[in-house]
Order: structure tokens, then sequence, then C-alpha cells
């Protein structure tokens, strides 16, 4: 069963109809519904593929949301081969919010970055819904380092609302954790890609997505701040949030036309959710082609690279 988004509604008015009829079907009644099922199915099919062509910047948002979109962990037991996890700072201790580690990625070994939301109440509360703590920018900072020393590509898979605020985050140094990661992503010398898969979100997503060469699912957002902390701050007003998604170019379309992000990567018709296994495929394509542009680049091109390309985007907005 698909959890259908509130504008999805027309979609399950069709599939709920086209259930009834299998129902009716299995109960024994002498009807042939198999042309109208497969009537249904197909307008199902088209309604879905129109509301998607045309989705609004705050549709968006509650897609890169959906509680059934693919996690990093997904992406990482898709992709990664021997995948090692490493825990804790050195420092303070283990967050899990932040899924860090080594492991081999088409036959090339690489580390691996990934936010982790958890997919049900279990799993959610160990990884704090994605949102890291100081730690987990730490433990980041010495994956980081270890990808230098060993000459390691580093990919980052982005999906956070944000970094934790509470205190306890704060008293142990949450904006000089993140700093310093920020810094860490951008003075690599190894080729370093971050994907969005779901939200980008403030410097919590910055601090392991500066990096190369940035790409974002079709239907990911990418924001300084959330929808709803926006219209709080501009109107006092959280209600006005999809007027705010609006005027913040969050998509990955507008993101793409000003230069923040280098590439998009195609979601199957009504998103990631729908067909796991397609976009994480998908995304494995687009990060090896990615690796394979850089591979040859030697350390000092492709800070050059890197440094350049954040330039560029100060320069241009």
């Amino acid at each position: 069963m698909h959890s259908y988004l509130e504008f999805e509604k027309p979609v399950a008015d069709i599939v709920g109809k086209a259930q009834e009829l299998k129902a009716l079907a299995a109960s024994g009644e002498a009807v042939d519904v198999d042309a109208e099922v497969a009537r249904l199915d197909t307008k199902a099919d088209q309604t879905l593929a129109d509301i998607y062509a045309k989705l609004t910047p705050w549709q968006k948002t509650l897609v890169a949301r959906h509680p059934d979109r693919p996690h990093a962990a997904h992406y990482i037991k898709g992709l990664i081969e021997d995948f090692t996890p490493l825990a804790g700072d050195r420092h303070f201790g283990e967050d899990q919010a932040i899924l860090a580690g080594f492991g081999r990625f088409r036959g090339q070994s690489v580390a691996i970055l990934g936010q982790e939301k958890g997919s049900d109440t279990e799993t959610r509360l160990r990884h704090n819904f994605g949102m890291a703590r100081p730690e987990g920018y730490r433990k980041s900072v010495r994956i980081m380092d270890l990808a230098e020393r060993f000459g390691i590509p580093v990919i980052s898979l982005i999906d956070t609302a944000g970094a934790y605020p509470g205190s306890g985050a704060e008293e142990r140094g949450q904006a000089e954790a993140i700093a310093r990661s920020t810094d860490r992503c951008l003075s690599l010398s190894v080729p370093s890609i971050a994907v969005v898969i779901g939200e980008g979100g403030s410097g919590g997503a910055i601090a392991i997505a500066a990096t190369s060469k940035v790409l974002m699912l079709e239907h990911a957002v990418y924001s300084v701040i959330s929808p709803e902390g926006a219209a709080s701050i501009l109107w006092r007003d959280s209600a006005r949030a999809q007027e705010a998604a609006t005027n913040m170019k969050i998509t990955a379309q507008d993101l793409l036309k000003l230069g923040v992000i280098d590439g998009i990567i195609e979601e199957p018709v009504g998103g990631a959710h729908r067909a796991r296994e397609t976009i994480i495929d998908r995304a494995g394509a687009a990060i090896e082609t990615t690796l394979a542009d850089m591979a040859n680049l030697s350390p000092d091109e492709i800070r050059q690279q890197r440094r350049a390309k954040y330039l560029a985007i100060g320069r241009s907005l």
C-alpha cells in the first residue's frame, strides 16, 4: 500500500476504485472486471505522471520528506560492497545520525558519509531523524582525513532537515563542528561527490556537501533554512511555508540554473519512493560517471576546480 500525499488524492481515488472492483471479483461475484481495472490502472498512471510533471516547490518538499523515500542506508546497501562502518569522533561519542565508513563502489574504494533519518519509530529515534550533533560532524572530519591520507574518493548522501539544535549540541560546539567539517570538505585533495537524496537542510547539509560535485535527485530540495522556518522569520507565520518555498528557489531545477548544483538525477514517475531499486541504480550510474570525470585530475586541480566552483556561486548570485 502506498502512502499518498495530499496532492496525490486524485490518484488515490482511482486506485481505490480499482481495488474495490478487484475485491468484488475476488468475492465470487460473476462479474468480469479485468477490462475496467486495466482502464483504471492506466488512468491512475497517467494522472500520476500529469501531477508530477508540474509539481510546485512546496509539493517537491513534501515528496522529499515522504516517509517511504529511500534513505542513506538503502543507497549504501544497494551501491556499496563490503561497507565497514566506523563509529565515534574520538572526542565525545558516536552519533548515528551520520553513517560513515569505507567500502567498494563498483570496484573502487570509497569513503561514505550518509545522513540517515530512519524508516520507523525505533530507527528514527536511534538516528535522531537525521539531525546530527557535533560528534557526527567531527566523525565526518575523521573519515575525510582518512580518505585524504589514502587517496580515496568521498561520497556524501545528503538527507537532513538540519543539524540538531538542542542545548547539549550547542554546549559541545555545534557551530564550530559544522564549520570545521565544511572546511575539511573544501580542502580535500581527493574527488568528492554529494548527492542530495531528500532534504538538504541548512548548514547541517552543507557540512558534508561542500564537495567537488553536487548532484540532486529530481524531487529533492536544498535550502539554507526550511520553508516553515523562513516563513516564521519573515512573516511570523509558518502557514506561509508554501509561499516561502516558491521564493527560496530550493528545487533541483532552480539550483541547477543558479549554478549551485552540477546535475539532476531523474526520479521514476511518482517519486523515488515508488521505485527504490530504479533510483538507487540511477544514482549509482551518476556517481560512477562523475567519479570517472575526476579520475585523472591531480590533487591541485581538484582543489582549484572546487575553489572556482564555490567562488563562482558567490560572484554570480
